[in-house]
């Protein structure tokens, strides 16, 4: 492919937005020709961001005019399979955002409309593998340097979340995040899921138990623990630490500017994943940019890993209401071996 990949946008909202100003601004090879979105005056303004695009109500619409190349799902998961299976049909490289469906049994018939395609075509925005953080956190434990992995922590705290954020939604897109990206560190699936609740924080909204603490236990024997807060006033913070049996090794430090006044030491927080993740959306978009004008169409987690982490999800949703709930899936089918 010697001209830019065309990409359509799909969804303009804090996401969709945000990919549109990445890909028009930061990532080569590539630019924003459509935004599909049914909002009108949200069409145009990102339309109006991405000079030369055109808005589109619904993605069939895009795919009939020729408008792309390629397509990135940025709409609230609930929205993902009516985008997902048309653009399938159409045999069109995808960038999905977390989740890949709401659910284990939509999950699984993406795989099944995906693997009538000669590969996988499914990239999931699963992030956090892209930071350089995560990246070296994981080459460390594949090493074996610091000897062999015993225990993972995890925090993942917000300092608050709107009115429409609701109890499921502390795993759901929340942990979603977690269960993606702690086989990927450790080399080994989730193989069970409890749900601890400590003290309620008394600033947590009123129809929200929250922080929860989430156990999983992985099928290596792995165990880990992570913090889900999402009411800490502070600012947002993601961090893992790995335990070895021959020392520890920490990511997700708050960096730059150390501020020593008035008797006091600082360091700034984030106060969004949009922040805290900024590099690594841009190094997810460009790999996956750069797989498809190579015609490998997947560099990162694809559907199958989309399909897991819906498997855990619905785990860990059963596991609020108490007991050890184990996380079952099928064999891996060959097409994503």
């Amino acid at each position: 492919m010697t001209n830019d990949l065309r990409i359509g946008v799909v969804g303009a909202g804090l996401m969709g937005a945000d990919h549109i100003a990445r890909i028009t601004g930061r990532i080569s090879g590539a630019v924003v020709s459509a935004v599909v979105e049914p909002d009108a005056g949200r069409a145009a303004a990102a339309a109006e961001a991405a000079p030369g695009s055109r808005a589109f109500s619904r993605i069939e619409e895009a795919i009939d005019a020729d408008a792309l190349d390629a397509v990135l799902i940025a709409t609230p998961g609930r929205f993902h399979e009516p985008v997902l299976a048309p653009s399938l049909e159409a045999g069109l490289p995808i960038l999905c955002e977390k989740p890949l469906t709401p659910d284990s049994e939509s999950s699984w018939r993406i795989l099944e409309l995906e693997q009538r395609l000669d590969r996988p075509h499914i990239q999931v925005g699963f992030m956090r593998r892209f930071d350089a953080e995560y990246e070296e956190l994981r080459a460390l434990i594949a090493s074996g340097d610091a000897g062999e992995l015993l225990m993972l922590r995890g925090v993942h705290r917000n300092p608050s979340v709107p009115a429409s954020y609701v109890q499921e939604m502390l795993i759901n897109d929340s942990v979603v995040h977690e269960f993606d990206v702690v086989p990927w560190l450790a080399g080994s699936p989730v193989a069970s899921v409890e749900v601890k609740y400590p003290r309620r924080n008394p600033l947590s909204p009123a129809h929200l138990r929250e922080p929860i603490l989430v156990l999983m236990e992985l099928q290596n024997g792995v165990y880990v623990d992570v913090e889900m807060n999402v009411s800490v006033q502070f600012g947002y913070q993601v961090g893992t630490e790995a335990v070895f049996d021959r020392g520890l090794a920490r990511i997700g430090q708050p960096s730059g500017l150390q501020r020593w006044d008035a008797g006091r030491f600082g360091v700034a927080e984030h106060e969004s994943f949009v922040t805290r993740f900024a590099d690594a959306y841009d190094r997810q978009v460009q790999r996956w940019v750069d797989a498809v004008r190579a015609g490998t169409l997947v560099d990162g987690p694809n559907a199958w890993d989309g399909y897991r982490v819906a498997i855990a999800c619905e785990a860990g949703v059963r596991a609020l209401a108490g007991g050890v709930v184990p996380v079952e899936a099928p064999d891996r089918p060959e097409f994503y071996a």
